[in-house]
């Protein structure tokens, strides 16, 4: 008797199967597609512009193996869901396996669930539905619209500035900002300025600052008013002017969003937006617990959405009452700022809100656990009630002079209880008992000389912000932005600060002349908008695509003519080729820096830029050091080259296995720190 069919449910990685498989059971089998199966090919724009931009998709190289299992899988199953990720990417990748293996896109086979639990996956599979064309739509005009700056304005600044190079719908306007920022910085002229501040006792001591003159703000703007100011207090005395004491509270800030975390993350953690995606992503798709197997632990990670559940907002109430008290309950509902077409998606929360981060900390990586925590602290406290506190302002005048002093004090900690930030600490600080009329004696009235100061550097957290603010580009396209910027050395990245180079400079110069819509905050902001539009009022994707590309290749055009070619000064190494005896020069090419002969073309001798990691290769002696790969990934092989070809992919140190003796290297893992570099040895520590 033949075996049962069993029912076929395809997500993209093989992490979220796993979870995934626990919770269906024996009649399901959950295999992975590891991503995208179909895009557009890398060797053309495959893009057919004059039939109606019509994209010419093919089967991704190197996922042959896997497409094949994928439609042996599907053959043999009784039922195929496609259960790829509930957002336009995620909507793509299932239309695009709906090709391949033949489903009808129509019929009732996509699932979607917002959260990785057992209920929501079991609910998921009981209401299949037919995969959103909006969606796709959506999706598909991004990856059109963006292949289409990518590849036709990316060559232009190989031929015209420096091999390797890119431009990008949204790289190219964050480009921009940052390089508008530093211009601001390098013009700013700082202009001086006087403070003066009165510290008073009584009880306590306490400041207070001069802020008025005969009813007007002052503003002092030199040392000579500065003196003449003082020296007409002093002759003055101090009366209380008045007196106002009020009760203030503070509400919560709204769940996470995705752009939120990614800030939050960066300030509190000192994770990179990169980083903050691919832990968060760790975290959906299930991590094993010790006690409850392997769980999703956050809801669905890519959102512009501050709304929750009905469910979850019980829980959380829930747990609010019993562990913290009724007091501290305060059932906030949270309303989005702007139209949201991802609205389906909720805000990014704990799946399990009993399962507390302490829980947790044992099964996981010291990078989950402090994203999880970042995020279960703020899903909590966004439940919670307000915090409270006493505020009292006070009016201390001297003839017609007029100083202001204020303080505070918690009167209840509401929601930081559990959850606070830079802003949000209070002083413990309140002014002493002040009646009106009453004098006070100064302890000291001093003048401090000051200087305005330039607009700052925007760091990952404050781009993230500013991109949102100007509506420019989307979550899931904030992650890469930084990362592309730096690999291409259009910036660099000092103490957290985004600093743009001299490449950068140039290459958004000839951007915003010969492509200015590309580099616009307002346009960019607008062809977003566009594009929701796909997708929320189904407006028709090719005509988005159609009113941008005119434009376009008309500038294409005007800028290969006009354009002239950038010559940089050669970086000379001080080091002379040994085939032709010319100076050698550090060049720049797609997979990052290399030595190469000024000779070039007529000689093409290049070398790598090495680092010595002052490790010694076991077998000859000789320096391990640093290399890239011809696909530009980092390992670690023998100064000897070729004649040893000792390598690792992996950094080694000084230090032999004990078992077998040969190096140890690093490990980036939950327990293990080093592990030995011979595959056929299990020594780790």
């Amino acid at each position: 008797m033949a075996a049962a069919k069993k029912i076929l449910v395809i997500v993209e990685s093989p992490s979220k199967a796993k979870t995934i498989g626990k919770f269906l059971g024996g009649h399901y089998k959950v295999i992975a597609s590891v991503g995208h199966v179909r895009d557009l090919p890398k060797s053309k724009l495959g893009i057919d512009i004059e039939n109606d931009f019509e994209p010419q998709y093919i089967s991704i190289r190197g996922k042959g193996d896997i497409i094949k299992e994928l439609k042996k899988e599907a053959k043999n199953a009784s039922k195929v869901y496609l259960a790829t990720d509930p957002d336009r990417e995620g909507e793509a990748i299932s239309w695009h396996l709906a090709f391949l293996l033949g489903i009808d896109a129509d019929a009732p086979c996509r699932i979607i669930f917002n959260e990785i639990t057992e209920k929501t996956v079991k609910n998921a599979v009981k209401n299949p539905r037919p995969i959103d064309l909006s969606l796709v739509d959506a999706q598909q005009a991004r990856r059109v619209l963006d292949r289409l700056v990518g590849y036709q304005i990316s060559p232009l600044l190989w031929r015209k500035v420096r091999r390797g190079l890119s431009a990008g719908r949204v790289q190219s306007a964050a480009l921009k900002i940052l390089c508008d920022r530093e211009t601001e910085i390098k013009n700013f002229k700082p202009q001086e300025f006087w403070t003066i501040t009165a510290e008073f006792k009584k009880e306590r001591t306490f400041q207070a600052k001069l802020a008025e003159y005969e009813g007007k703000k002052l503003t002092i703007e030199n040392k000579m008013q500065n003196d003449k100011i003082l020296s007409e207090l002093k002759q003055g005395r101090y009366f209380v002017q008045d007196v106002e004491e009020k009760e203030r509270s503070r509400r919560a800030a709204a769940p996470f969003t995705t752009s939120s975390l990614q800030q939050d993350a960066a300030n509190k953690l000192n994770f990179s937006t990169r980083k903050t995606m691919m832990v968060a992503q760790q975290l959906y798709e299930g991590v094993a617990v010790k006690g409850r197997g392997t769980v999703g632990l956050v809801s669905y990670i890519r959102t512009d959405s501050v709304r929750i559940s009905d469910e979850a907002r019980a829980a959380a109430k829930d747990y609010i009452m019993a562990s913290l008290g009724a007091e501290y309950y305060g059932g906030n509902i949270y309303t989005n700022r702007k139209k949201d077409v991802q609205d389906a998606h909720e805000a990014i929360r704990p799946s399990y809100v009993d399962l507390e981060p302490n829980a947790i900390k044992e099964s996981v990586t010291k990078d989950q656990y402090n994203l999880y925590k970042l995020i279960w602290n703020r899903f909590i406290a966004s439940q919670m009630a307000s915090a409270k506190f006493k505020a009292v302002s006070a009016g201390i005048a001297n003839g017609g002079y007029k100083f202001r002093a204020s303080g505070s004090r918690l009167l209840f900690d509401g929601f930081l209880k559990i959850y606070s930030s830079a802003k949000e600490k209070e002083e413990n600080k309140l002014l002493p008992a002040l009646e009106k009329g009453e004098e006070l004696k100064p302890e000291s009235v001093e003048g401090q000389q000051n200087f305005t100061q330039p607009p700052a550097r925007f760091s990952e957290a404050s781009l993230v912000k500013e991109l949102e603010d100007k509506d420019i580009g989307r979550p899931s396209t904030y992650a890469p932005i930084v990362a592309t910027l730096l690999d291409r050395k259009y910036i660099s990245k000092e103490k957290k600060l985004l600093i743009p180079t001299e490449l950068g400079f140039i290459v958004t110069d000839m951007m915003t002349q010969y492509f200015k819509e590309i580099v616009d905050t307002g346009f960019t902001a607008q062809m977003e908008e566009n594009l929701d539009d796909i997708e929320v009022k189904g407006v028709r994707w090719q005509s988005v695509i159609e009113g941008f590309y005119g434009t376009l290749k008309d500038e294409l055009d005007v800028a290969d003519q006009e354009i002239q070619k950038v010559e940089f000064e050669a970086e000379l190494t001080g080091e002379t080729c040994e085939i032709c005896g010319k100076p050698m020069a550090i060049k720049h090419g797609r997979y990052g820096s290399f030595i190469a002969c000024t000779g070039y073309p007529e000689c093409k001798n290049t070398k790598p830029i090495v680092q010595s990691i002052d490790v010694k290769c076991p077998k000859c002696g000789k320096d391990i050091v640093a290399r890239r790969s011809k696909k530009g990934r980092l390992f670690y092989g023998c100064s000897g080259y070729p004649d040893c070809t000792q390598s690792y992919w992996n950094k080694p140190i000084n230090k032999e296995c004990p078992k077998c003796g040969a190096l140890l290297v690093e490990k980036k893992g939950k327990d293990t720190k080093y592990a030995c570099s011979n595959s056929e040895c299990d020594y780790k520590e």
